[in-house]
């Protein structure tokens, strides 16, 4: 049975093991799951030590509960199994979900941590009725390892309710809403515990005998609380006596071109100009470009294979994408052949129209770009590097390495002392043969070479992070030394006598000036 289709109807799915579902799905790739009758949770940071953030059945069977701490359910049970969990990853798979579900609606919202809504009025009938289109939404999801429980109310609030306390699959209509919603508690209504507590001790334990109760004398009550957790204002939204409509994010744009052939064909290449121009068409029209690519080639056997390639910038240049797609085919298993190829840009950026140069010179940023695209899409992005600057005190921590693909390039910091051209990692330690009380070594001994200090400069004391760096460390005290023959290191101490953090100073050779 299905309301008319101008009727408000709102659907609830809620996943109440999401965060076990997900846990059970990725770890099911690398290893064997724990048996059925083993009590697996997942932990969390809590103010006192992890606490549990989701269990399986078998845990809740014996009584754990969300939020004990680990330690004392360990106690309890020694053959407990704890993983970390990952808050972060369920709120994006969740995110993916809302977009999913589009598939029986264009308007979705994410509902709190473990559900989705959908208004999905006027939509029940291309899915054969709204039971039909709920036990659809319970089997796809079923399909990818997520348990669901569904309900259709014609409020949004109702539907959160049922979908979460209805056990199952439930279909709510307008005539009968307020008998199915009465015998719940009061704590559907996602109120905190001290107004669940409060609303206990005047008797009203459901929504039944919430509703009963004049509206004016409850509004008195709870007048100075934030709507959100107002049971008043809340059960006239799950009522419908005051409106709650949903906010749908838009859909995320999607730049695709594809081409779909009359007959299976091996070589890709001969099409790859078409989708290049096609996918640059739409770019320009929005003013964007490209920053990640990937090629999909959908095979006859019903498989598909895929090539992705990053830009060092963002790109549009049909001839530029052609080059690093075709250093990117080889290896591809084309089977039994293909007839449709997809060229998509997985992630674009804002690229205005701009003009060349007057003099029809080259523009040196673009060749620099370009050129750092064929060399990663052929070498890899750990292999093309450039530097990046942390702030750090120590010199052989201010430099790291990162492709050169996805980080920008940053200006050297200034730096108000001369550092040497060439810094040796790790620091090596030098022999000293004399060396002058709190000042530089007058001779030491490095690779088994005896040097005279001619001049010196310093010191340069630097101190330990303490923020980073192990209980003990000792300071530096650095120092720019000529030798007599005119070259000049950069040696330190480390440590000075009776600093209470070791034996006696130890002296290396970090790096050489030009």
């Amino acid at each position: 049975m299905t309301a008319p289709r101008d009727t408000p109807r709102i659907a609830c799915v809620c996943f109440p093991d999401l965060a076990m579902d997900r846990w059970r799905r990725i770890t099911a790739q690398h290893r064997t799951l724990p048996k059925d009758d083993v009590p697996v949770v997942l932990a969390r940071e809590g103010t006192h030590g992890p606490v549990i953030h989701a269990l399986n059945a078998e845990a809740a069977r014996r009584g754990i509960a969300h939020g004990a701490r680990v330690v004392d359910v360990q106690a309890i049970y020694p053959d407990l199994h704890v993983e970390p969990g990952d808050a972060a990853g369920d709120a994006k798979l969740l995110e993916r979900v809302v977009m999913w579900a589009r598939r029986w609606c264009p308007w979705t919202v994410r509902d709190g941590s473990d559900g989705i809504v959908l208004d999905v009025t006027g939509a029940a009938h291309l899915f054969g009725g709204e039971a039909a289109m709920l036990r659809d939404m319970v089997m796809r999801f079923k399909m990818q390892g997520l348990t669901a429980q569904a309900a259709l109310a014609p409020t949004r609030g109702a539907a959160q309710m049922l979908a979460r306390y209805g056990g199952g699959v439930v279909i709510c209509g307008s005539d009968d809403m307020v008998g199915v919603l009465a015998p719940l508690p009061v704590a559907v209504l996602r109120i905190n515990d001290d107004t669940v507590r409060l609303l206990t001790r005047l008797g009203l334990k459901t929504i039944g005998a919430l509703a009963d109760v004049p509206r004016v004398a409850m509004m008195r009550r709870f007048a100075g609380m934030a709507a959100e957790r107002n049971p008043v204002i809340l059960l006239d939204r799950a009522m419908g006596r005051t409106p709650d409509p949903l906010n749908a994010p838009a859909d995320e744009r999607r730049w695709l071109a594809r081409v779909r052939l009359a007959e299976p064909v091996i070589d890709p290449v001969p099409h790859l100009s078409a989708l290049a121009d096609d996918l640059c068409a739409g770019l320009a029209k929005a003013e964007q470009g490209a920053r990640l690519l990937r090629l999909t080639i959908y095979r006859v056997d019903g498989e598909w294979r895929s090539r992705d390639v990053a830009t060092a910038t963002a790109s549009r240049d049909p001839a530029h994408m052609l080059r690093l797609l075709t250093g990117k085919l080889d290896g591809i298993d084309p089977g039994f052949g293909f007839d449709l190829l997809t060229l998509e840009a997985l992630r674009a950026e804002p690229l205005s129209l701009h003009q060349d140069r007057l003099d029809g010179g080259r523009d040196a940023g673009r060749d620099v770009a370009a050129l750092l695209d064929r060399l990663t899409a052929r070498l890899g992005p750990d292999k093309i590097t450039w530097s990046a600057w942390v702030e750090s005190h120590l010199p052989e921590r201010v430099e790291r390495e990162v492709p050169a693909i996805s980080h920008a390039p940053e200006a050297a910091p200034v730096l108000t002392r001369e550092r040497p051209l060439r810094l040796l990692e790790p620091a090596e330690e030098v022999a000293v043969l004399y060396a002058v009380p709190e000042g530089p070594p007058a001779r030491f001994r490095w690779r088994r070479v005896a040097y005279h200090t001619a001049r010196h400069e310093g010191p340069e004391r630097i101190a330990p992070e303490w923020w980073s760096d192990r209980p003990g460390t000792r300071l530096r005290d650095y120092y720019k030394v000529e030798v007599q023959d005119g070259r000049r290191f950069w040696l330190y101490r480390e440590g000075i006598l009776g600093d209470g953090r070791g034996g006696d100073p130890r002296w290396f050779l970090h790096g050489v000036f030009a």
